[in-house]
């Protein structure tokens, strides 16, 4: 998918990383350190900072050097041994890294239907699967779908009943406050995985993060991220190389400094599309603020022009759109060749409609009521 061209005036997504050309202090420092990776002390200051600004300084963090690793470590770190636990039980309305780790874990995801409001994993059909697959469920993958919360008490209760592994999928909920006024994810004893990659609210190049309240389980995915040395250069589990260099690091310990403004901007853009665009349907948010990436929107039903033509008219005119999750997993060939799938028809009803609108650190509210417009005008849904 190729959202924007270089044409764009309105681009889907416009990253805005910390500019490593006005840090050219803090690189000779870390030059004159010697210092370059393996847990460094700017990755520490990071980890500390961002325990103490999104969670309150409950629990604690360990980066990696992107989101997909750190599932792949999670889902490893969390699976309930037993020769006949094989699946991952995960939404299908989600992004291609969630299957690939699992799979990369020795997992075949089971894949869920969603939500038809919330988007998340929807809960009838996540005990469904695990009722029809007692026992051979290994790990629940949920999804907090687009920077949404999901109810994380409810999976500690799917953990104790069901006997397995959870690592919540949070890739773009960095940010995003829960019912409760604390940072998603805050206090949560199971893996919560957030992307730090340089098209999210949180945007620094190819990085991620692992959040949890378990201290002896935060020890051994940094482990698990250094090869598995248990202890000192030897490998006393499964491991693999998932370090963030300090490089990386210090893109994200700048761009923690304006987070709360951008998360801020982002929700006020995420306002002016839903007040102007009456007659499409919007996620209905769970928490008190999402970290928007992008703003979805799903298509009014009966909509007189096809997504197709939509897509296309808008991208004449400058602006770049995009529609994820679509295709969603079951649909894309690789995936439905190696997952299993319960009933999805919502997933297919909300993947064929959705539309992501373009949203930026630098956007502006007009901006947001130019690209408004003209999906009122390219859809036939004027009112």
């Amino acid at each position: 998918m190729t959202p924007d061209s270089p044409a764009s005036k309105i681009p889907f997504l416009r990253p805005r990383p910390a500019r490593l050309s006005r840090l050219t202090g803090e690189l000779i420092a870390i030059e004159a350190s010697g210092v370059y990776s393996n847990y460094g002390p700017v990755n520490a200051r990071f980890e500390a900072a961002l325990t103490q600004q999104m969670f309150g300084g409950t629990g604690g963090c360990v980066t990696v050097n992107n989101a997909t690793t750190g599932l792949m470590l999670a889902i490893r770190e969390a699976m309930t041994p037993g020769d006949g636990r094989h699946y991952a039980l995960m939404p299908s309305f989600t992004f291609a890294a969630a299957g690939h780790a699992a799979l990369w874990a020795g997992l075949t995801p089971l894949l869920c239907d969603i939500d038809p409001e919330t988007w998340n994993a929807s809960p009838e059909s996540e005990l469904w699967l695990l009722r029809k697959y007692a026992g051979q469920v290994a790990c629940i993958v949920p999804y907090a779908c687009l920077g949404n919360c999901i109810d994380l008490e409810y999976y500690e209760r799917l953990a104790h009943d069901h006997g397995v592994g959870i690592v919540v999928d949070g890739a773009a909920s960095l940010g995003s406050i829960d019912e409760t006024d604390q940072g998603f994810g805050t206090g949560f004893r199971h893996a919560v995985v957030y992307s730090m990659h340089v098209t999210k609210a949180f945007a620094t190049g190819e990085a991620g993060v692992i959040y949890c309240n378990d201290s002896e389980r935060l020890s051994r995915l940094r482990a698990m991220g250094n090869f598995g040395f248990g202890r000192p250069r030897e490998a006393t589990m499964p491991g693999l190389n998932a370090k963030l260099s300090e490089i990386g690091a210090l893109l994200a310990l700048t761009k923690l400094e304006e987070f709360d403004n951008v998360v801020s901007h982002r929700h006020e853009l995420a306002e002016v599309y839903r007040q102007r665009l009456v007659g499409f349907q919007f996620q209905r948010v769970v928490g008190r603020r999402l970290a928007y990436q992008f703003m979805p929107v799903l298509l009014p039903p009966g909509c007189p022009v096809s997504r197709a033509d939509i897509v296309s008219a808008l991208r004449c005119e400058g602006i770049g759109v995009g529609h994820y999750f679509s295709p969603h997993l079951f649909e894309q060939s690789f995936f439905a060749e190696t997952c299993m799938a319960g009933n999805l028809a919502v997933t297919d009803q909300v993947a064929g409609r959705v539309l992501s609108l373009p949203m930026s650190d630098e956007m502006a509210q007009a901006e947001a009521s130019t690209v408004a417009d003209a999906l009122l005008q390219y859809s036939g849904c004027v009112l």
